[in-house]
């Protein structure tokens, strides 16, 4: 080995180690002053010189090297005009969409069904409702619909009405576009144990509202936006 890789070698271990310095000292000095920010899953350098991004689950905050100063906020490239904090959380929360239990879901395809979108929804949630109809003008689409009742225990009822029908898809459109009651769903004979599986399911992604939009390239949205905006984003998945 010649000595200038040698070198090299030693200089790359002694970063290394003072790497591994650096980010003890933050952890302890963080767990020390400040417990109530919970567990540090991760400490790295930011953009900015000097500045350490920590993370706790999906939250972000930027320290000094000593940890003797905390911010809770958004990071902004001012010369690329990019929100870091906004990008790096939306890799933290990004969803593998072929992943998804399908089975699940109920499937709605309009035109050639080319696009794909999943969407999380509660029947009695007023802004899925006002989403729904807007997105009637999106065309040439796969949605598939994962029935997440989080509002109560009659949105745990008609999603079990909606699910045990023949056609899914027509009566949750008849319900959310329509305002046309769904049909009771018969008390034996439909396994609707899907409807657990998606709450579970939305717990273990952090899915705190409705509707929430997931796209085939891992990006997760949350309320109701315009179908324009759909348009864009599905635009942008592929």
């Amino acid at each position: 080995m010649t000595r200038t890789k040698t070198a090299w070698l030693a200089a790359l271990l002694l970063a290394s180690l003072g790497a591994a310095a650096q980010e003890a000292t933050i952890r302890k000095n963080l767990a020390e002053r400040v417990p109530q920010m919970g567990k540090v899953d991760e400490v790295t350098k930011s953009p900015m010189p000097g500045i350490y991004e920590v993370r706790v689950g999906t939250d972000l905050y930027y320290t000094d090297a000593e940890g003797n100063y905390v911010v809770h906020g958004q990071m902004v490239d001012t010369k690329q005009r990019r929100n870091l904090t906004q990008e790096r959380i939306e890799k933290l929360t990004a969803i593998d969409f072929e992943t998804l239990p399908f089975k699940d879901a109920f499937t709605i395809v309009r035109g050639n069904g080319k696009r794909k979108v999943a969407l999380f929804e509660d029947p009695n949630c007023g802004y899925c409702k006002r989403f729904e109809r807007d997105l009637q003008k999106v065309d040439n689409v796969t949605i598939h619909v994962f029935l997440y009742p989080i509002l109560g225990d009659d949105s745990v009822v008609k999603s079990r009405n909606i699910w045990c029908t023949r056609d899914a898809g027509k009566t949750w459109t008849d319900w959310m576009v329509r305002d046309k009651a769904t049909p009771a769903a018969p008390a034996t004979g439909c396994d609707a144990s899907a409807l657990d599986r998606n709450r579970e399911l939305g717990r273990r992604f952090q899915i705190t509202g409705t509707p929430t939009l997931v796209f085939t390239d891992g990006r997760r949205v949350p309320g109701a936006i315009g179908a324009s905006d759909v348009e864009k984003l599905l635009a942008e998945a592929k």
